[in-house]
């Protein structure tokens, strides 16, 4: 079962030019209700064991635990949909809703997605 926040392995093959490829655990940030009504596809940020130090907001550390066996950065400047058959195994972990708040925080600074003031 998908559940927002939970980590687990996808096949990201072929990655082309800056996207990550191969097998890589990902993030699943797509909201609980279109992971509930099975939607075909689900919003992802692949994580990767080239720690970049202070490199928030576009990566944010996640240490190893539950079976993700190394700490890792996310990429959140390569947030991506992904057919759901390209998740292979999980999940890896269930990530703390202080951590997945953490997350929300770059997305919204990422994606420029702060509020507007009139």
């Amino acid at each position: 079962m998908r559940k927002r926040g939970s980590v687990w392995l996808a096949n990201l093959n072929p990655g082309r030019g800056t996207e990550p490829g191969k097998i890589h655990p990902v993030l699943i940030v797509q909201s609980q209700a279109l992971l509930d009504a099975e939607h075909p596809s689900t919003l992802v940020i692949p994580l990767t064991t080239r720690l970049t130090d202070n490199a928030e907001p576009l990566r944010l550390r996640l240490p190893a635990q539950g079976r993700l066996k190394r700490d890792s950065d996310l990429l959140l400047d390569q947030l991506r949909a992904i057919d759901n058959r390209r998740l292979t195994e999980g999940p890896l972990l269930q990530c703390a809703p202080e951590f997945l708040a953490r997350v929300d925080t770059a997305l919204t600074e990422v994606l420029d997605l702060l509020p507007v003031v009139a």
